[in-house]
């Protein structure tokens, strides 16, 4: 008994995130009995895209695509601070089209094997947040950055342009902060490394490489993202069931418990009555509030069903991926990395996480004020 205690312990301590969203899941089948509606809580598209795309980035890691990628670029950059630039840049750029969870997925493993191979793993936990913090600001630009955004354009009726400038003070603000905070970083040159780390077999790196971009068939809707994950868990099962096995299925399994938990919460009526209250001149706010608690991507789905402010909301739900760990789940997934990576980092980096991302809320927020509380 005392045994399997200790293993539940250690369990809980190395997915916390987990096991709170599974007990908050659990909770709230209290309050809407469980049913065949369940299923219609969870987006399969997004686990379905997040399954391939993991399943992808494991094989490109297996075939040493990161490491060859961080010795190229290791013989070209002399500074810490502009290999951070770039490692935090690129995200930033990339989520304006592939969307923040796909950047994540590519470029922090990366960046992680890049400070490893440099010696300069003391950078990795205010990498990672900038990182992280650069991919959700990035993908609010346009309407494929983020799963809210490509719901609340549809939904909204902008046009692309209209959608693109409504944001577009605050994505340029936000590179403005990203640059600062980088240039806050003491610099030190970056000592020559070994460069001869090679790339895995070309029959690997040819299937994985045709893996993701069958993903982004996914992400661009042109190919349904479940015969995506399909098409990539049968082809792991017969090709490498190493990769199909070291998938994590605990971020899926975080992900189903996030909308099982939002899904019930959303179907009591004392909470519909309340939000239709609270969101009349206040849909900004409101939308932020609501993401620190579920995510901003069950906020926008949440909250669009009480107001037609369109504008508000897009706005709202964009600056709400701030603050809190869950108020992205893309998030979550530079937090698992770490997390998996270098458990002793995890407090450290969730305190830089959570005052990155509070200090970033506060001045977009600032500007959102300054705009005239309208974007």
């Amino acid at each position: 008994m005392a045994a399997l205690c200790r293993k539940c312990l250690s369990f809980f301590k190395k997915e916390v995130v987990l096991c709170v969203a599974a007990l908050l899941a659990a909770a709230s089948c209290f309050l809407s009995p469980p049913s065949a509606a369940y299923l219609t809580y969870i987006d399969w598209n997004t686990l379905a895209l997040l399954f391939g795309l993991m399943a992808v980035m494991q094989g490109l890691q297996k075939a040493n695509f990161f490491v060859y990628l961080a010795s190229l670029l290791l013989g070209r950059i002399r500074s810490t601070r502009t290999l951070v630039f770039l490692l935090v840049f690129l995200p930033f750029v990339c989520s304006m089209v592939i969307t923040n969870d796909v950047s994540l997925i590519a470029f922090v493993p990366f960046g992680i094997t890049i400070l490893r191979m440099a010696g300069q793993e003391r950078l990795l936990v205010p990498q990672v947040v900038l990182q992280t913090i650069a991919a959700n600001l990035g993908s609010m630009l346009t309407p494929m950055g983020n799963p809210q955004n490509l719901y609340l354009y549809n939904q909204s009726g902008l046009g692309f342009g209209p959608f693109c400038g409504l944001l577009l003070p605050y994505v340029l603000a936000s590179a403005l902060l990203l640059a600062v905070s980088i240039l806050l970083l003491k610099p030190a040159p970056i000592a020559a490394v070994d460069l001869s780390a090679g790339l895995g077999k070309p029959r690997d790196l040819l299937c994985y490489g045709a893996g993701f971009g069958l993903c982004l068939l996914g992400v661009f809707k042109v190919l349904p993202a479940p015969v995506i994950a399909l098409i990539a868990a049968l082809f792991l099962l017969f090709y490498d069931r190493q990769v199909l096995a070291a998938i994590d299925y605990s971020l899926l399994g975080t992900f189903v418990a996030f909308f099982l938990f939002v899904g019930n919460i959303s179907q009591l009526a004392a909470v519909q009555n309340f939000l239709a209250s609270i969101l009349e001149g206040r849909v900004e706010l409101v939308s932020i509030l609501t993401s620190q608690v579920i995510s901003n991507v069950p906020a926008a789905l949440l909250l669009s069903g009480f107001t037609s402010h369109w504008q508000g909301l897009i706005v709202g739900c964009n600056l709400g991926g701030l603050g809190t760990l869950i108020a992205s789940m893309a998030s979550l997934i530079s937090y698992k990395l770490v997390a998996k990576e270098y458990p002793q980092l995890r407090g450290r980096y969730f305190g830089w996480f959570t005052l990155g991302n509070v200090v970033f809320l506060a001045l977009l927020f600032g500007l959102f004020l300054a705009l005239g509380g309208a974007a």
